[in-house]
Formats: structure tokens, C-alpha cells, sequence
């Protein structure tokens, strides 16, 4: 019972510190004003890899083998263990899931930053990529998410147009 214990007491600093992170994933972010829509891509990719290293780490042989001896034990620990697994598996899944529609835009990333403001041409297969994403995401398709993706998608426009009127 006193190894019991002590792993459980491992086990509790882990939940602490997932909780954190995961509290510190679904905070507001704070970005300029001007960003534009890479960063979007940018800050998922962080996210991905973040979830992912934290999976591994979950699913490494050592927690693996302190959780198979809690379970033995039938510690009352693996309840919140087991909760914030999944939550960080889901949380894991959205960020590839996000990555992965929001390459299908960046190809009109670069064009939106070089083009002239004429950049008519584009607007349409972007916005239909846009609304493409907003039907078949699973969890990109919020009012919030969308919202932001837009704004970033017209801070690009808005940037390229002061770009060429600066160098016109």
C-alpha cells in the first residue's frame, strides 16, 4: 500500500499538470491585429505537436506500467486519469484534424501575400475551400473559429493592398 501510495501521488501531479495545459489550450489568444491567416495554421501545428508529445508521454511503457499497477490496486486515481486521457486525445485529434483542412488553404496563402489587389481571381476557390472546411470539419466549424479564420483571411488582403500602394 505504500508504493500504492506513492504512485498515486505520481499519478495526482501528472492530472495537476494536464489539467493545466489543458485549461491553457482553451484560453483566449492573443494576437495582433494584422495577423494573418499562416498564423492560424502556424498556431494548430504548435498545438498538434504539443498534444502529440503529451499522447506519447501518456502512452509511454513507464506511465503505462505505474497505471497497470494502480488498476491492480484498484486506486480510485484512474478515474480522473482516465477522463483527462481522453480529453487530451480529443483535444489531440482536433488539433491534426484542424492542420489538416487548414493545409487545404495554404496554397492561397502565399497568393493572397503576393498577389496585386487584384486578387479577385483567388477569392472565390479560397472562400469555397472556406466553406468546404466549415461543412466537413468536425471541429473547425464554429462561429468562433471560422470568424477568426476570416479575419486573418482580410488582414492578409488588407496587408497585400498596403503593400503594393506603398511600393506603387
Amino acid at each position: 500500500t505504500e508504493i500504492t501510495e506513492k504512485l498515486e501521488e505520481v499519478v495526482r501531479i501528472w492530472i495537476k499538470q494536464i489539467r493545466q495545459i489543458l485549461v491553457e489550450s482553451e484560453q483566449m489568444r492573443r494576437e495582433a491585429d494584422d495577423v494573418g491567416p499562416s498564423a492560424e495554421l502556424e498556431y494548430w501545428k504548435t498545438r498538434m505537436s504539443s498534444f502529440n508529445s503529451l499522447l506519447e508521454e501518456i502512452k509511454s511503457s513507464r506511465v503505462k506500467k505505474i497505471i497497470s499497477i494502480l488498476q491492480a490496486a484498484r486506486s480510485k486515481t484512474l478515474k480522473q486519469w482516465k477522463e483527462l486521457d481522453g480529453s487530451v486525445t480529443i483535444a489531440a485529434n482536433e488539433a491534426k484534424d484542424n492542420v489538416r483542412y487548414l493545409y487545404t488553404l495554404e496554397k492561397y496563402f502565399g497568393l493572397l501575400a503576393k498577389a496585386s489587389p487584384v486578387m479577385m481571381e483567388h477569392i472565390p476557390s479560397l472562400m469555397n475551400t472556406v466553406s468546404m472546411i466549415y461543412c466537413v470539419s468536425p471541429h473547425y466549424n464554429t462561429s468562433e473559429r471560422m470568424t477568426s479564420l476570416l479575419l486573418k483571411i482580410t488582414n492578409q488582403m488588407i496587408n497585400t493592398c498596403k503593400t503594393y500602394l506603398h511600393e506603387g
